[in-house]
């Protein structure tokens, strides 16, 4: 699955393992624990499988349970 050329540059990309991963969708924001991404070797932009991406879409839409919640601080920067 991994091994193929970037998009962006001339790297390759590669699997990396990550302990969290976020992902915003419309719905709000999902974190993922413990998951294999692509990563490019040279610029370091992320590649997603469709499983994740479909795993991210389920979780936000309630299709599929999540383990927790987690608290996001937000806060506003003066000018």
């Amino acid at each position: 699955m991994y091994g193929y050329g970037c998009q962006y540059c001339e790297g390759t990309v590669r699997p990396k393992e990550v302990k969290r991963e976020a992902f915003k969708h419309k719905n709000g924001f999902i974190i993922l624990e413990d998951i294999t991404v692509g990563v490019c070797d040279v610029c370091g932009n992320r590649y997603y499988s469709a499983d994740i991406i479909h795993a991210v879409h389920d979780i936000a839409t309630g299709i599929k349970p999540f383990e927790r919640t987690e608290e996001i601080p937000v806060a506003h920067i003066s000018p």
